[in-house]
């Protein structure tokens, strides 16, 4: 399963941490979760070890606990613009997303959505994963494959080998290596083949509960994210609710349907703007038109107002852009 390619990963003795300072480090790296111990239990052995190459992070979490758990008020405290590409090393962990429950072991790969309610069951037995953050925009804006998220793809499928292989390459490949953006969006490519839907269905359910609507609509904002149909009132349609009660359901997370795809467009239109500095797209305002913004002018002080810094200065490099 040529797992001995992240050996560095398994180091042959943990460290034991007391349980806030190793959920303190998970928060620091992978956003709000919450970390159960087994009862009586207030230690993990494991770690928590982030690093950064090709232009990517990568993030080791390793530990014994009993579930650790990602909910609505945890989103509501942070946006969720990553995928989690899990690659499972040691151990087995047991997945719940979208009304999935998945297990995976070692060699098996498996995607997590930051911005919906996920659970992690270890039941206090020790588990090691290596998580690889994907930019989640740029993924379900493609329309021309659709990610089939909390799929598992077995040690033994080709795909998961040509995913832990990118990975290692990736891993050993400076950031600032001319071959480090094709290596990325080969990556990107990869994942993407490997979770592909196989429902071809434009789905539209209609639903009693205000969690599943809320899951059902983020996967309708991703999928037509830089439409001009995409509007709060299309959605409502669509999961077959008046836009009054949207908009309540929404509330526990402290947004509206319109700021959430304000905001999903912007994350999508900053990595979008890395094409432009390597002059795969010719100007700032085609990435903004492209990610469903008519309007420059409010598309730079919307960017500015959640990124602190312009377009431009993405453009120019040395800016990330991180939310403020």
């Amino acid at each position: 399963m040529e797992l001995t390619r992240f050996r560095e990963f398994s180091p042959d003795v943990y460290r034991e941490y007391l349980l806030d300072e190793w959920s303190s480090s998970l928060r620091s790296v992978c956003g709000n979760f919450q970390s159960k111990p087994c009862d009586g239990v207030r230690s993990v052995t494991g770690r928590v070890h982030s690093s950064a190459a090709g232009g990517m992070e990568f993030v080791q979490v390793a530990n014994d606990l009993a579930i650790i758990r990602r909910d609505l008020d945890d989103i509501r405290k942070d946006y969720g613009e990553n995928l989690f590409l899990l690659l499972q090393i040691e151990g087995e962990c047991g997945i719940e997303q979208y009304g999935r429950q998945t297990i995976v072991a070692p060699g098996d790969c498996v995607l997590v959505d930051s911005s919906s309610p996920s659970t992690f069951h270890f039941g206090g037995q020790f588990s090691n994963h290596l998580s690889v953050h994907l930019p989640r925009q740029i993924f379900f804006s493609d329309r021309s494959t659709r990610v089939d998220v909390s799929r598992r793809v077995g040690a033994d499928d080709p795909m998961s080998s040509i995913l832990r292989g990118l990975v290692a390459k990736l891993m050993t490949t400076d950031s600032a290596n001319k071959r480090a953006p094709e290596l990325r969006q080969l990556l990107f490519s990869a994942t993407r083949q490997a979770f592909a839907s196989d429902d071809a269905d434009e789905f539209s359910v209609q639903s009693d509960c205000a969690h599943q609507r809320i899951e059902i609509v983020q996967i309708l904002i991703d999928r037509h994210l830089t439409e001009k149909k995409l509007t709060p009132q299309w959605l409502a349609t669509r999961v077959g609710v008046s836009l009054r009660t949207l908009q309540g359901d929404f509330s526990v997370l402290g947004t509206t349907v319109n700021s959430l795809i304000r905001t999903r467009r912007l994350h999508y239109a900053r990595d979008q703007l890395s094409l432009v500095r390597e002059g795969t797209v010719t100007t700032i305002a085609e990435v903004a038109y492209n990610s469903g913004f008519n309007d420059i002018s409010y598309f730079n002080r919307c960017f500015k107002r959640v990124f602190s810094c312009s377009p431009k200065s993405i453009v120019r490099g040395g800016i990330s852009g991180s939310p403020s």
